[in-house]
């Protein structure tokens, strides 16, 4: 958050920032494909595989290999990418942009290109450390990369422009990387080139990395065909959909992701139990948890997205026009965070049941609706605002498209195990949506009536806190048991 107030204020909402999101596309598109979560969730369970047998070299061995491999296949396809980078850019990313804008991005990618080698060795470093049950350096890593972006923007940015910004990136990956050396060092790891690609367990690792692959990799085309779109609206529009999904996107890792996190290993332990009753215990509770948080916080969202992006944002060369848009965009995507939440929830619950496969369909298909609705609704959406544009378009498809793949993994996951007390998650969720129609009334009307000439920070911090306390107080009325025990599992936690 505090990144991106930086960048933000530091080049507003326009063709500079634009330019910059969208050259950061194909970079981070190449990465997903060479490494990207696939791999540390590929390599960490045939790597611990031999240091459970006590084979410590067999386990070097294995990680040289991958290194080697991974690392090849990132600076082949930088080089390659580089190379074609002015093709890529007017044919993929930005054919309607001006040749100037086109050359920006051209520029800013291919320096951002030497990211991809660095997070494909990092990303398995991380998985390295995280098998020898090192945490705290690949923990960091996201922290010195944001670390690196800042410095691009404060100390580059003023004599290097948006080019800063971009040198900040390599910095950040650098940095990334960095953090993590001397913890490589502590658990004995010590680089050997090897080409060996048949050594034990390697086929093994890129062979459970390709589904994950295709799964990540369909969700960067579908922000490539976003970041396409949105470039075509206006200066801006880029800047104000990246900014929007990243708030929404962190309310989720809080809300929904965490939760998903937590559950994975218990519902790993019931299924290899055979424990189903349990497992759909577990999971229905989860479920309900999740809907107890992001409903709410999703009429929250809408409720405070102007003072919420001003107070963050409102600074520098950001103008009222990019707080407006950004609100905008924030508003339709604050609505899929139960879908957002559900999902993260529901993947998991088929990766704990060893079904990789079902969740990596669901998501090609949620691509590609993603797609074709993002094409059809950017022609329609207009707000009554100047500044309330087609961008809102985009942000409807890709909620309307979460929403139909989180319903589509709930059916086909109880088709496998069962119901899963559905009556009581949809008697949670109508409950909930009482005390948050309720709550979102309330803060809006209150903001109107008494706080509309307020400073943001006022109007942002008065309703967040009446908005918790009329939504905590009306779902204790009208009986939702998660408006009691998910305070009472925090305070335990804290009281630890």
């Amino acid at each position: 958050m505090v990144r991106g107030a930086i960048i933000n204020s530091t080049f507003g909402a326009g063709a500079e920032l634009d330019a910059f999101l969208a050259a950061f596309r194909i970079p981070e598109l190449l990465f997903t494909l060479v490494a990207g979560g696939a791999l540390g969730a590929a390599f960490i369970p045939v790597y611990s595989r031999y240091l459970s047998a006590g084979d410590e070299q067999g386990g070097w061995r294995l990680a040289d290999t991958v290194l080697t491999i991974v690392g090849l296949a990132a600076v082949v396809l930088a080089v390659l990418t580089a190379i074609f980078a002015t093709q890529i850019v007017a044919s993929v990313i930005s054919p309607e942009a001006s040749p100037d804008q086109q050359l920006l991005i051209t520029n800013l990618m291919r320096i951002m290109l030497v990211t991809v080698v660095i997070f494909a060795i990092s990303g398995l470093m991380m998985g390295i450390l995280n098998a020898n049950q090192r945490f705290l350096a690949p923990a960091l890593t996201p922290s010195l990369y944001n670390i690196g972006l800042i410095i691009g923007a404060i100390f580059l940015a003023p004599s290097m422009g948006v080019y800063g910004l971009a040198w900040g990136a390599v910095l950040g990956a650098l940095l990334h990387l960095g953090i993590q050396l001397p913890s490589l060092r502590e658990v004995g790891f010590q680089f050997r080139p090897s080409f060996q690609w048949r050594v034990s367990g390697a086929r093994e690792v890129f062979f459970l990395m390709a589904p994950r692959i295709v799964g990540q990799g369909v969700t960067q085309i579908n922000f490539l065909v976003n970041t396409t779109l949105a470039l075509g609206i206006s200066d801006g529009s880029l800047v104000a959909l990246m900014t929007a999904f990243g708030l929404m996107f962190t309310v989720l890792g809080v809300l929904g992701q965490s939760v998903g996190t937590a559950v994975f290993p218990t519902l790993s332990l019931f299924f290899a139990q055979s424990d189903m009753d349990g497992f759909r215990g577990t999971l229905s509770s989860a479920m309900r948890s999740v809907l107890f948080t992001t409903i709410p916080a999703a009429l929250g969202l809408v409720a405070v997205a102007v003072p919420l992006i001003a107070t963050i944002y409102g600074r520098g060369k950001w103008t009222q026009e990019a707080t407006t848009a950004t609100a905008w965009a924030l508003g339709f995507f604050a609505f899929g965070l139960p879908a957002f939440g559900l999902q993260e929830v529901l993947a998991r619950s088929f990766y704990a049941i060893k079904d990789t496969m079902t969740p990596v369909a669901i998501a090609v298909g949620g691509v590609i609706l993603n797609i074709i609705l993002s094409i059809l609704l950017i022609r329609v959406v207009q707000g009554s605002d100047p500044a309330q544009g087609p961008v809102g378009g985009l942000a409807i498809a890709n909620v309307v498209a979460t929403y139909v793949e989180s319903t589509a993994l709930w059916l086909l996951l109880r088709r496998k195990v069962g119901s899963l007390y559905d009556t009581q998650i949809l008697t949670t969720s109508a409950r909930v949506l009482v005390a948050s129609l309720i709550m979102g009334a309330v803060v809006i009307g209150l903001d109107r009536a008494l706080f509309s000439s307020a400073p943001m920070l006022v109007r942002l911090v008065v309703g967040g806190i009446v908005g918790a306390v009329v939504f905590e107080g009306v779902a204790l009325l009208i009986g939702v048991p998660e408006a009691r025990s998910v305070p009472q599992t925090l305070l335990r936690r804290f009281k630890r």
